[in-house]
């Protein structure tokens, strides 16, 4: 159902309002992930034989949030107002033709998020993709100095120009489908000077093309060569260079890598202590492989969110509910890996955790750099819904990274916008190698 409500009854509308503008947006079909606009993804998931108590159009929920017929105004990089197209008609005439965007009925949604990525990296590993489909096992490719290793002593080897031109074509790829917000990691130095060489090639990617992103620290990710078989000294190491990096203004949030091929719970503990000690928000990589207590941990900690997922346990689940820590799910991990145990997707569903949904784009079990393939395999292979894993790219990825202005359109956020060439939502999440992409907008500028 298709909202019909006004939607500008959250501020007063008058003359000098609706001429204020720097930009305005109109003809456009919006689909605004805002409970204003009716949003709520767990009634859309309820039975459709629940009855509801009330005929208000505004208390019924609403797919995508959409509004048809709908203008925007845009003034200081915010949305300031959301309309319809004849409430902003008659007050055109106060605006310069390069001040209007007439989008003739596409489709606006909110820029889109990608919430867990590791796009900077040096190296290639297509060969042990050759290697795995020619029978080789993990341990192998691993024995030969393959793995993480391998991408470890090529960013290591990488200087920083390098490192960005390698990275920079990874970023326009998603950026050229609609991203307009990412978070990146480090975890691929695992000492401190490369990891701050990767946190530092992070900033000037966003910088360089004018785009939000979210630096994680991620030195928890693997044990480097020279700790092997020492992994207490190296989280110690890690807990020491987060807060020199943090000094230098390159972290905002803390990661790590919980698995039994990886750190322990305890280990990963003291790292987050450390987090909690300089404000930084924490996350983690939880349950891919198994599960000991990841998500738990994470949740203890009042966590942003707990990725991957596939072993998650329901007793987890209440308690990421309990924390208001998201689920991310990454099905090009899933997908490359040929895994088979599928996220826990009806439990998320019945704790009402939000899902949000992201590429992890990695050289070895994900080298994936399309947002909007993400959200097909979230259909297809997670079974989830096509407003869900477009909630999962937007308003659940902007909570994914704590950014409590992103990922709605809605007055008062920023006006970070993807416009689209498509029928309807739906088809972000069904096409597939066809990019709609019309155009994006960042903080109320067209990227050209």
């Amino acid at each position: 159902m298709t909202n019909t409500t006004n939607p500008t009854d959250q501020m007063p509308i008058n003359d000098s309002t609706l001429t204020s503008f720097d930009h305005i947006i109109i003809n456009a079909n919006l689909a605004t992930f805002s409970a204003l606009y009716g949003f709520d993804i767990y009634n859309d998931n309820q039975s459709a034989n629940q009855s509801n108590d009330q005929n208000n159009n505004q208390n019924e929920s609403t797919p995508y949030g959409q509004l048809e017929n709908a203008a925007i105004g845009i003034k200081d990089g915010k949305i300031a107002w959301v309309g319809t197209h004849e409430q902003i008609k008659p007050h055109l005439t106060h605006y310069k033709s390069d001040q209007i965007k007439d989008v003739d009925g596409n489709w606006i949604t909110p820029g889109l998020i990608d919430c867990h990525t590791h796009i900077v990296y040096g190296g290639n590993r297509s060969n042990e993709f050759e290697a795995r489909l020619q029978g080789a096992s993990y341990q192998d490719i691993a024995a030969q100095g393959g793995g993480i290793v391998s991408t470890v002593s090529a960013t290591r080897a990488a200087n920083e120009e390098e490192l960005f031109a390698q990275s920079e074509k990874r970023l326009l790829a998603l950026i050229k489908e609609g991203v307009t917000s990412i978070e990146i990691k480090s975890g691929y130095g695992l000492d401190l000077e490369t990891e701050r060489k990767m946190l530092k090639v992070a900033r000037a990617l966003g910088d360089k093309h004018n785009i939000h992103v979210s630096t994680t620290y991620l030195a928890a990710h693997a044990l480097p060569p020279e700790y092997k078989d020492n992994a207490d000294d190296y989280i110690e190491q890690v807990c020491q260079w987060l807060p020199i990096l943090h000094s230098e203004g390159l972290v905002d949030a803390v990661d790590g890598f919980c698995e039994n091929i990886a750190f322990t719970a305890e280990q990963i503990k003291r790292v987050f202590d450390v987090a909690r000690s300089l404000d930084l928000p924490v996350k983690l990589h939880s349950e891919q492989l198994s599960n000991i207590g990841a998500s738990a941990l994470v949740a203890a900690y009042q966590g942003l969110s707990s990725d991957h997922l596939e072993h998650l346990v329901e007793d987890d689940i209440k308690k990421m509910a309990a924390s208001n820590t998201v689920a991310v799910l990454l099905p090009g991990a899933f997908y490359t890996l040929r895994d088979t145990k599928l996220p826990p997707i009806e439990a998320l569903r019945k704790h009402q955790v939000p899902i949000a949904v992201s590429t992890d784009c990695n050289p070895g079990t994900s080298p994936l750099t399309s947002l909007l393939l993400a959200m097909n395999m979230g259909c297809t292979l997670f079974y989830l819904t096509t407003e869900e894993v477009l909630a999962g790219a937007t308003v659940h990825a902007a909570q994914a990274l704590g950014l409590a202005n992103k990922g709605k359109i809605e007055v008062g956020y920023d006006a970070d916008l993807a416009l689209w060439d498509i029928a309807r939502p739906a088809d972000l999440a069904y096409q597939m190698g066809l990019n709609p992409i019309a155009g994006i907008m960042v903080q109320g500028q067209w990227h050209t």
